[in-house]
């Protein structure tokens, strides 16, 4: 009964502090991940280009891969080919390429401690693209994607 209770309290313990259990809304993010799609999220503010984070905007939690980094500059041309400082961002994960809905004038450049952000479905996502999203300060990220659990667990890396 004891190491039962033990067990509980550090799950507990990692679920506050350390990871998060979290929903995907909406396919931004599709192929790799759908709407209802059940994941763990690392709790943590510090991103690399690629990863895939949650963060709050706007009283939502949005899901978004990270394309660019703070004194980052950002270029996406109306074949949806991004780049960033200059040079093409080799993106495998993308099934098509897409401007999208941009409604913001490129190049940008980053502010520091904010990501640039983009979904893996570039022609339904609104992300950074967009100034309804804009860029995402460090403070509203919430976690790095580890890995989906439902419907199927895949790694995220």
């Amino acid at each position: 009964m004891a190491s039962a209770l033990i067990t509980f309290a550090v799950v507990i313990l990692l679920l506050t502090y350390v990871f998060s259990v979290m929903r995907i809304y909406g396919d931004s993010m599709s192929p790799l991940l759908f709407d209802g799609d059940i994941v763990i999220v690392r709790k943590t503010s510090s991103l690399e280009r690629g990863d895939i984070c949650i963060f709050s905007k706007n009283g939502n939690f949005l899901c978004k891969r990270v394309v660019g980094l703070g004194g980052d500059q950002i270029s996406v041309d109306e074949n949806g080919i991004v780049s960033v400082n200059g040079e093409k961002l080799d993106e495998p994960y993308l099934n098509t390429r897409s401007a999208g809905n941009s409604t913001v004038a490129y190049p940008v450049t980053v502010p520091e401690n904010s990501y640039f952000v983009m979904g893996d479905n570039r022609r339904t996502s609104i992300d950074s693209r967009s100034t309804v999203v804009g860029f995402v300060d460090a403070r509203q990220v919430k976690g790095k994607l580890l890995i989906r659990i439902l419907p199927t667990p895949a790694s995220l890396e």
